[in-house]
């Protein structure tokens, strides 16, 4: 089970700062921008102005959609838009490899042959994890497993992804990081 890890991947300077950036990157990413109120020229009426211009002893108005007026539109009110943040790459990566280093100098990555279950159950997996003695836990393979994504998904503490999926949000959400053998090479790949 003891597997030597790639020192230049998985014992990196770790760069918290860099962590957070990605993670706060990846959090505004799934916001969905989707807040919105209408302007005056957005809500309904208010084509014809209101009263006459003079002699009535009132303010002047043009419409009445202007906001002072109730049932009027709203004055820099949200509109849609896209929170993403862009990230570039070597930052991507130089944050992974961060999170992986601090998962690695905490003692909390478990590298296994594989990582199969029997059946897709449940039951299986927590009894799997509590063989491994971890309960939160995020599983990497190095494709992706339907049978194991059936098995984690209602334990509320295990994810499980396949390399391409893995991000640093999920390496620092859970406690503990489980690799299978192939899934440590492909990240090593991923990285280099």
């Amino acid at each position: 089970m003891a597997t030597k890890l790639d020192s230049a991947i998985f014992e990196a300077p770790v760069r918290p700062d860099l962590i957070h950036t990605v993670v706060v990157a990846q959090m505004a990413a799934r916001r969905a921008g989707s807040a919105a109120t209408k302007n005056r020229a957005l809500v309904s009426g208010g084509g014809r102005k209101p009263f006459k211009q003079k002699g009535t002893g009132r303010a002047r108005a043009g419409t009445i959609r202007a906001a002072q007026w109730s049932g009027g539109g709203v004055v820099f009110g949200p509109q849609p838009r896209s929170y993403t943040q862009r990230i570039p790459k070597k930052v991507r990566k130089a944050a992974m490899r961060s999170a992986l280093s601090l998962r690695n100098r905490e003692g909390r990555i478990k590298v296994v042959d594989s990582f199969e279950l029997s059946d897709t159950k449940t039951k299986l997996m927590a009894e799997r994890l509590r063989e491994l003695g971890v309960e939160d836990a995020l599983i990497v393979t190095a494709e992706r497993d339907q049978r194991l994504e059936l098995a984690g998904r209602n334990l509320p503490r295990v994810r499980v992804l396949p390399v391409a999926g893995l991000n640093v949000r999920d390496i620092v959400a859970r406690e503990n990081l489980v690799l299978t053998r192939e899934a440590a090479d492909a990240i090593v790949e991923r990285l280099r």
